[in-house]
């Protein structure tokens, strides 16, 4: 066994020890012991236990984890102190820049217990609150995560979007050509991107190559009719070529999935398709034109034989914005701020406020006398703003047994209630989706927020049955949530077609802490474009008197049902 193998154990005790609040002076002397071990000029582990006790630096006490990791490949009090640290805290241990002290305040002070977690805190600005934290810290925090996420070679399309639309001018230019375009992943606005594609019609790989050069991409595979290469941060991107004549077709296989490109294949056998748009090749499929976002190979083939593709919504048809946080609970703008921006900069009719609850400590969650106090507030900007309308809402959190944290006297002063689960995410399946029944089945749940909690590339969402809650959902005229926060993208596009074909109503949300958080309603829209979301399916894409007349039907059922 290796002097650093054995170094790097101890020192990973030394920072446990110190996450744990054991002795000082006993993680200073086991830090110490591991450098003296990675600076000896001879193997360690070849000594005997009375040997390694005369080595200075180390003692009794540390040769004897030394002497019993090296004979057995493990130390008793390491694995104790293990089996007592979530394994979101040991990933978080191997970022860079954040050590034991500041994990101890993430983890018992914040209740952050995983690295997806705290990327989603320091993206709402969480940490600058904490103790030993400041701005600059935050951002070399979600920096670094960022490196860690981006090492595995996936990227989320948000983080990629303006690197991809930057390349794609500089390659028109560079190249002296419009005939570049973006396919594959990108171009059908997956919410993960694995890989850039691009195609490049009558071009050779010459030119491209000496762009490429100039760029310090890293190039993997250089061909006639192809080249891969990686960026530094290990985005890969593949360039394909193709001539004039066939660029209809190859748009169509580069841009659709495997299953989507087999079966509109297989209604083309014996076509011409050469010198053939993209619009004319679906024509001849006898297909209605089916946009990027859809090729995803589910049911969007049967839908354009039958003319029943959806009208897909467009970010311009959004009317309000609904489920934001402000300076009352853990946003960064104060209510008017939002407000104001949403009603200016964005031409919005309507904007509901959506603090965290009181559950929410560790987010300054609203206690009662607060929620009076917010709702006060949002009477005189009501006053100030219009015809412009704020929406008096929360962000309820649904607690263990799947009940709401404010009584039904305080939930009915609400306009909409957003239901949220933010804690004990490791339920089973059946736990988990009981638990959000529940929650659905409370009148006063307007929206089901985030139903997964899932942060992409980072945490999975919790276990559900998503037939069961969308089901629950449609009994209770409960409408979910669509959460545009780019980590976020929940409810799954996926499950955005059974919802509808249910009556279920979805909602753009950008769960929005700041004001600029509210321009994640477009990627909102871009995933609910791929689950085929349409204007009549969603509440804020509604008029100001139409979302007042559906918030107004609930609380006079809840009324007459007293």
């Amino acid at each position: 066994m290796e002097n650093k193998i054995i170094a790097r154990t101890l020192k990973f005790l030394s920072s446990l020890l110190e996450l744990h609040n054991e002795n000082p002076f006993k993680v200073r002397s086991v830090a110490n012991a591991a450098f003296k071990i990675d600076k000896l000029p001879y193997p360690i582990c070849t000594k005997s236990l009375s040997e390694m006790e005369k080595i200075e630096g180390l003692g009794k006490s540390i040769a004897a984890k030394v002497h019993e990791f090296v004979h057995t490949n493990a130390i008793e009090e390491l694995t104790e102190l293990l089996s007592k640290t979530p394994e979101g805290i040991i990933e978080m241990m191997q970022i860079k820049g954040i050590g034991p002290k500041k994990i101890l305040t993430i983890w018992k002070e914040l209740g952050i217990d995983t690295v997806g977690e705290l990327y989603y805190a320091c993206n709402e600005n969480r940490l600058i609150e904490a103790k030993g934290f400041g701005l600059k810290t935050q951002e070399e925090i979600k920096k670094n995560i960022e490196f860690n996420i981006a090492s595995n070679g996936r990227f989320l399309y948000a983080k990629i979007e303006n690197f991809a639309e930057e390349l794609l001018k500089s390659l028109k230019k560079e190249l002296n050509t419009e005939q570049i375009h973006i396919t594959g992943q990108y171009r059908r606005k997956c919410e993960i991107i694995d890989q850039l594609d691009f195609l490049i019609v009558g071009q050779n790989n010459v030119l491209l190559l000496e762009k490429l050069d100039v760029l310090g991409f890293e190039k993997t595979n250089i061909g006639d009719e192809e080249v891969k290469c990686k960026t530094e941060s290990g985005l890969k991107m593949e360039y394909s070529f193709c001539n004039i004549e066939d660029f209809g077709k190859e748009l169509i296989q580069k841009t659709g999935n495997e299953i989507h490109v087999e079966n509109l294949f297989a209604l083309l056998q014996g076509q011409n398709l050469k010198n053939q748009s993209e619009e004319q090749i679906y024509k001849l499929a006898g297909l209605e034109f089916i946009v990027p976002e859809l090729r995803e190979g589910t049911n969007e083939i049967d839908l354009a034989k039958t003319k029943k593709l959806p009208d897909l919504i467009q970010f311009s048809d959004l009317k309000g914005s609904l489920h934001n946080h402000s300076t009352w609970s853990d946003g960064i703008h104060t209510l008017e701020e939002m407000a104001i921006y949403c009603k200016n900069e964005l031409k919005l009719e309507y904007f509901g406020i959506c603090d965290h609850s009181k559950s929410a400590f560790y987010a300054n969650g609203l206690n009662e006398i607060r929620v009076a106090a917010q709702q006060r507030e949002i009477d005189e900007l009501n006053k100030k703003l219009a015809p412009f309308y704020i929406f008096k809402g929360i962000e309820s959190d649904i607690l263990y047994d799947g009940s709401l944290d404010y009584s039904d006297e305080v939930l009915s002063s609400f306009d909409f209630v957003v239901a949220s689960v933010h804690s004990i995410l490791n339920m089973n399946e059946e736990k988990a989706t009981d638990r959000l029944l529940k929650a659905i089945e409370n009148p006063y749940t307007t929206i089901l927020g985030h139903p997964t909690g899932r942060l992409l590339l980072s945490r999975s969402g919790y276990p559900i049955d998503h037939k069961k809650i969308i089901d629950a959902c449609a009994a209770n005229n409960v409408i979910i949530e669509i959460n545009a926060n780019p980590l976020r993208l929940d409810l799954d596009w996926r499950w955005h077609q059974y919802a509808i074909s249910k009556g279920v109503l979805l909602s753009i949300n950008p769960d929005a802490h700041r004001v600029e958080g509210n321009l994640d309603m477009k990627y909102g829209t871009l995933i609910a474009r791929k689950g085929g979301l349409s204007m009549s399916n969603c509440l804020n894409a509604m008029s100001l008197e139409q979302i007042s007349k559906i918030f107004e039907q609930q609380k006079n059922k809840l009324h007459l049902e007293k």
